[in-house]
C-alpha cells in the first residue's frame, strides 16, 4: 500500500515544474454568505473560482462556464502573471477576484465567489480543498480526489466542520449516456448485470518532464488519472462496491514511466457475483464500457471523451442529444447548493474510490487478491 506523504505546496510545484452549480426563477434573488464576508449579499447565479489554470481550465472549464446556468466564472488563482491578464481580458475578470498562491486565503472575504474548483496537480488537491474550506467555499474537487485515504479523510472532515459542501470532478455523472448505462445496469433493466468490462487510457505524448510522470505530484500515473474512469464505471453499472479486487501492472516504456504506472489492469469481485475487467493505460488509445447482462447487453465507445459518445444496446442505438459534461456537472453541483439537490458525486465517493486504488496497488505489491470492506 502506498505511504501516505506530507502535502505539496504550490512553491515546490514551481519549482518541480519550471512553471511561471427544478431551477430557480431569475426574478428570486438569492443570499449567500460567505465566511468573513461580514455581509449577506445578492447573486442570481453561485460564483466560481479556479483554482489552477492549465489545459483542463483552459481549454474546458473556462468555456463550460460561459454555459452555465446556476454558476459562472467569478474568479482565478494562479501563480503566473501573464495568465492573470489572459484571463481577465478574456473572462472580464475584476482584478479583485484574481488571487495567486501566496494571497489565496484572503479569498475568505470575497463575497463574489461561493465555489472553489481546485484544478491542481494531485498532492495539491487535500491542501487546498481545506484551505478553501477554511475560508467558508464550497469545493469541486477535480478527479482523483486526493493521493491517500487519510487525505480524502480530511478533507472531507474540514468541509464538515466547516459545513461547506464538497463534491468530485466527475462529469460523466451528468452526461446522458452513461446515465442511461446507470440506468440499465442498477435497475438490472437486461437482468442482472454479469460481466463488465471498460477501459480508459491515451497515449502520453512526448514531454517527460510533465508533472502526470511525477510520483511526488501525481500519486501514480494512468490509474490515478484515467483507470479511475474505468473504476467508476464498473462502479455505477452495477450499483454496489466491490467486496475484492486483483490487479497487475506492466510497462513497454519503463524509463519514461519510471516513477508512475503505466499500463495496469484489474478484476473487481462484486458481492451478487458481476465481474469486471477493467483496464487503463498512458501509453495506449483505449476508451470503453461493455456490459453484459443475462437478458441482453449495453456499450459505449467512447465513454469517457468530452464530446463524441456513442452507445448501443441489443435492442438498438442509443440516441441522446450531446451535452457540455463540464457544464453540466458544475450546474448539477450549484443545484445542489442552491436547493439541497443530490450531491451526484460527493467527497465519500471520492474516498471510496480511492480505497479501491489503494487496494489496486495493493495487490501489484503483493500479488495476490485484496478483499474490499467499503462498509
Amino acid at each position: 500500500m502506498k505511504s501516505i506523504k506530507p502535502f505539496i505546496t504550490r512553491r515546490n510545484f514551481h519549482q518541480k515544474m519550471g512553471l511561471g452549480l427544478g431551477a430557480l426563477a431569475f426574478n428570486n434573488l438569492l443570499f449567500t454568505q460567505g465566511k468573513g464576508a461580514g455581509i449577506a449579499h445578492q447573486q442570481k447565479k453561485l460564483g466560481i473560482a479556479l483554482v489552477g489554470l492549465g489545459n483542463y481550465s483552459s481549454g474546458q472549464l473556462g468555456p463550460a462556464l460561459q454555459e452555465t446556468s446556476h454558476c459562472h466564472l467569478a474568479g482565478v488563482v494562479t501563480g503566473t502573471p501573464a495568465k492573470e491578464k489572459e484571463w481577465a481580458e478574456k473572462y472580464n475578470i475584476p482584478t479583485t477576484n484574481i488571487y495567486n498562491y501566496n494571497n489565496f486565503d484572503q479569498i475568505a472575504d470575497n463575497p463574489d465567489i461561493d465555489i472553489v474548483y481546485v484544478v491542481l496537480p494531485n498532492a495539491m488537491h487535500a491542501e487546498y480543498t481545506i484551505r478553501a474550506a477554511e475560508a467558508g467555499k464550497h469545493v469541486i474537487c477535480e478527479k482523483p480526489m486526493a493521493v491517500s485515504v487519510a487525505e480524502c479523510q480530511q478533507m472531507i472532515e474540514a468541509c464538515r466542520q466547516a459545513d461547506v459542501k464538497l463534491g468530485i470532478g466527475y462529469r460523466l455523472h451528468s452526461e446522458p449516456f452513461n446515465q442511461e448505462v446507470m440506468r440499465i445496469g442498477q435497475a438490472e433493466m437486461f437482468g442482472k448485470v454479469l460481466f463488465i468490462n471498460s477501459s480508459a487510457g491515451y497515449k502520453m505524448g512526448d514531454n517527460w518532464d510533465q508533472w502526470r510522470l511525477k510520483m511526488d505530484l501525481a500519486g501514480g500515473g494512468a490509474l490515478m488519472n484515467m483507470g479511475i474512469y474505468a473504476i467508476q464505471a464498473a462502479l455505477y453499472t452495477v450499483g454496489t462496491n466491490p467486496i475484492a479486487v486483483t490487479a497487475q501492472e506492466f510497462k513497454t516504456m519503463p524509463e519514461k514511466f519510471k516513477e508512475v504506472d503505466e499500463t495496469i489492469t484489474m478484476q473487481l469481485e462484486f458481492p451478487e457475483g458481476a465481474i469486471a475487467s477493467l483496464h487503463t493505460s498512458h501509453n495506449a488509445q483505449m476508451n470503453r464500457l461493455y456490459v453484459a447482462a443475462e437478458d441482453g447487453f449495453a456499450e459505449l465507445q467512447p465513454m469517457s471523451s468530452y464530446r463524441g459518445l456513442t452507445g448501443r444496446t441489443h435492442e438498438g442505438k442509443m440516441n441522446f442529444p450531446e451535452v457540455n459534461q463540464q457544464a453540466q456537472q458544475m450546474d448539477d453541483f450549484a443545484l445542489h447548493v442552491l436547493e439541497g439537490k443530490p450531491n451526484k458525486v460527493p467527497g465519500e465517493m471520492g474516498l471510496r474510490d480511492m480505497r479501491i486504488i489503494e487496494a489496486v496497488y495493493e495487490s501489484i505489491a503483493s500479488g495476490k487478491t485484496i478483499p474490499l470492506n467499503m462498509g
